[in-house]
């Protein structure tokens, strides 16, 4: 069969056109994103459009080798995505991929209208799902197994007809394999030598390790001689692994997704494989540059998701490279790579020092600089730092989750005392419950700003929302930057240890300005004056990142 015009796909997406930073050749190693499709199968995902076509973007400049896009014909949104990918997207780097099934059983392929859905949908390559393990062919599909051998040729024909590429998933195929090896090494090959560019073994139910991954993927390539490709889901915890182990057995084809996000508990993460072929391999996957771009990437994913990124996340997570322990911090001190196995920024991330009743005098030092205060040879200094850390985070404090309230602990050390923008002389807060329900909620502070005593007062749906309204109208006459800063998050915690309602109590406060975000803490008998701390410090600290200097 030739192919018609209306069947071709659309030239934007045909070559993906890679950039000339890509050395070699691209097609020798595939990497493969199924973020848009599978990973969007993940619990509390639920991707608009709008947001596949945000992550499609921010795939293709990673420089992923190939985007999964869904299945269309399957759904509205797919057959959407396709068809405004084309128009919206000019890909540099990757290939768009359209996923859908082979054909129905009884059915001729170019009968079959959900691989037409295929075809209609214009991307320039095709990964068809397909059945490897007897027992799902019987009761799944429901047909014989020369059948599903049949279906998986004749769909593969037809689509390479269609001047598609075609990837062929093998699914269920490690347990297909020890069920019944013979019959899913007939479906490699089926896929195989009809065409198939690539032929993946799926660990569909995530059950297996990488000892057996390596063994089996060595004997399908011994047996077939098939390109082949790996797609592993995480259920063990092993997905990343048993992805490197495929590599090392000969797969040249992997697919990942975004944050490990997919069905149950995710998918290989696709930021810890590249990172590991690259820089544990020496594997050039990626264009030049775009590993730097990975942490980037990986938080943008996570914004349009709707999902906080995880902050233990390999390579990528804010406490990836970040140091508690005072013993780390003194190795640090002396080299950084002591403690870390890359140089964070190989990934876009950084070293944190985090300070807590576990620091020592290394840790003082190394946050100090990394906030721009040399405490070099200063060990008077760094010990009343280190004492007044230890002291605080006993009475409930954390510095770890509050770097701006550090920094102002710390400044406070080094130039002797305490400087602040404005003096409380009281705060108050009244709580009015109507007879109908409803709740009133004002608060009054007194402040000395510049010399100047002021009085202001707030109304808001809450006690502590009413206290910071009536600090902000309190300051922004003098300081009209404040009207730039915003409360981002606010949690309280009750501390362990202590019970009933004279628990103390700990606040957290993130606020930003646009630019950027600082965390401070509150520690108090009751949660208003907790967040009063958390809030004055949130509020002193934005106005030194202003530029303003202190004058109480």
């Amino acid at each position: 069969m030739t192919a018609t015009p209306q069947d071709r796909p659309d030239p934007v997406l045909r070559d993906g056109a890679p950039g000339a930073d890509v050395p070699g050749d691209r097609d020798a190693f595939h990497v493969f994103d199924t973020t848009l499709r599978d990973g969007a199968q993940r619990e509390g995902i639920n991707l608009t459009v709008a947001d596949k076509l945000t992550i499609a973007r921010h795939l293709d400049e990673f420089g992923v080798g190939f985007i999964e896009g869904g299945w269309p014909g399957a759904n509205p949104r797919d057959t959407e995505f396709f068809q405004r990918a084309r128009r919206e997207i000019d890909f540099r780097h990757a290939r768009l991929v359209a996923f859908g099934a082979t054909r129905k059983a009884g059915v001729a392929a170019e009968a079959d209208p959900q691989v037409r859905a295929l075809i209609d949908s214009g991307a320039p390559v095709v990964t068809l799902v397909a059945k490897a393990h007897d027992r799902h062919v019987e009761l799944a599909l429901r047909t014989t197994p020369e059948e599903n051998l049949a279906m998986i040729r004749e769909t593969v024909e037809y689509v390479r007809s269609r001047d598609r590429r075609v990837f062929v998933d093998c699914e269920h195929f490690f347990d297909g394999y020890a069920a019944n090896p013979g019959y899913a090494l007939e479906v490699v090959r089926a896929a195989s030598g009809a065409g198939a560019d690539v032929v993946v073994l799926c660990d569909t139910n995530g059950g297996m390790l990488p000892s057996r991954v390596h063994r089996v993927v060595s004997e399908v390539l011994a047996a077939t001689g098939a390109r082949l490709g790996i797609h592993a889901q995480d259920d063990t915890g092993c997905a990343v692994a048993n992805t490197l182990t495929a590599v090392e057995a000969g797969v040249t084809h992997v697919q990942c997704t975004a944050n490990g996000y997919g069905e149950r508990v995710g998918n290989a993460n696709l930021f810890p494989v590249v990172a590991a072929l690259e820089l544990k391999e020496g594997r050039r996957v990626l264009p030049a540059g775009a590993l730097a771009e990975m942490t980037r990437i990986s938080h943008a994913i996570a914004e349009v998701v709707n999902l906080t990124p995880s902050t233990h996340q390999p390579y990528v997570g804010v406490s990836a490279f970040a140091h508690k322990a005072g013993l780390h911090a003194s190795a640090i001190k002396v080299d950084p790579d002591l403690y870390q196995h890359i140089d964070p920024e190989r990934v876009g991330n950084s070293m944190r020092m985090l300070v807590s009743d576990m620091a020592g005098r290394a840790s003082v030092e190394l946050k100090g600089r990394e906030l721009g205060y040399d405490l070099t040879g200063q060990r008077e200094l760094i010990g009343r730092i280190v004492d007044r850390v230890k002291e605080r985070e006993l009475a409930g404090y954390t510095y770890e989750a509050a770097d701006a309230s550090f920094e102002l602990l710390l400044r406070d050390e080094v130039q002797g005392r305490i400087r602040r923008f404005f003096r409380l002389e009281s705060w108050r807060t009244i709580t009015d419950r109507r007879p109908d329900g409803e709740q009133e909620n004002e608060a009054v502070v007194k402040l000395w700003v510049k010399g100047e005593r002021v009085v202001a007062s707030g109304e808001g749906n809450g006690p502590v929302n009413a206290l910071d309204r009536a600090l902000r109208s309190g300051l922004e006459r003098t300081f009209p930057e404040l009207a730039r800063f915003q409360l981002v998050d606010y949690r309280v915690r009750i501390l362990e240890g202590r019970q009933g309602t004279q628990s103390i109590t700990r606040v957290l406060v993130t606020a930003g300005d646009g630019t950027a975000e600082w965390s401070t803490v509150g520690v108090g008998e009751n949660v208003i004056a907790a967040s009063w701390e958390a809030l004055q410090d949130a509020y002193t600290h934005g106005l030194l990142r202003a530029g303003l200097q202190p004058t109480e």
